[in-house]
């Protein structure tokens, strides 16, 4: 065992930290859940971006209370490293939920189409999956987390498909104009790294679990 690490185990623990990572996920996960209101049709994107618009300051604000904290914390439960990778990681999830439904109103996209939908679902569920996940990190559930990141990189990988076959299908289509290909291809691709920084937090949690176990 480590100094760092002993020191760790001696000193009481500023479980907190627990607590600011787990409402980030909640909060990533509610975005989520406000985008998909977006798939309703008499719901209006720009409706749904001030509801995300919030909630993606209250993720900041969350993080900057986490800083705020790490900058006053000499023992953390777990590396600060960590602590602050993991949060970057949730954050970046919220902020590409607010860019989806941004470019959806900046590029004047009324409504949302099938791919879109689906990676929507995907989004809403990888966040459901993390935010149940996280409060095992607390509990040294790492079986639990193991088994979360598995699940999230299957559903990372149903999400690249569909945004792969949606792409190849805009840009094999002659009848799209450029305009609507550009639009829709940057919805696609927010809503793609989303799903892809779910699966981050997952490998991430899968490598705590490792180091921990």
């Amino acid at each position: 065992m480590g100094i760092e690490s002993v020191v760790r185990w001696l000193l009481p623990k500023e479980d907190h930290f627990y607590d600011f990572l787990e409402r980030q996920a909640a909060v990533a996960h509610d975005a989520a859940l406000a985008l998909a209101e977006f798939k309703e049709p008499e719901i209006k994107p720009e409706s749904v971006r001030e509801k995300v618009q919030l909630l993606e300051h209250k993720g900041d604000s969350i993080v900057h209370e986490l800083e705020e904290a790490l900058a006053k914390t000499f023992v953390t439960p777990i590396d600060r490293e960590d602590i602050q990778k993991l949060s970057s990681e949730l954050d970046d999830i919220l902020d590409l939920t607010n860019g989806a439904v941004r470019g959806c109103v900046l590029f004047g996209v009324a409504s949302p189409t099938p791919p879109m939908i689906e990676l929507i679902d995907k989004l809403v569920e990888c966040t459901k999956i993390l935010k149940d996940a996280l409060p095992n990190l607390r509990k040294s559930k790492y079986e639990a987390l193991i088994d979360a990141s598995r699940t999230l990189r299957k559903l990372e990988k149903e999400g690249d498909a569909i945004f792969r076959s949606a792409v190849s299908a805009l840009f094999h289509d002659d009848t799209i104009d450029a305009k609507k290909l550009i639009r829709e291809r940057e919805v696609l691709d927010d809503l793609e790294k989303a799903i892809d920084h779910c699966d981050h937090v997952a490998s991430t949690l899968a490598n705590l679990s490792v180091k921990h176990g």
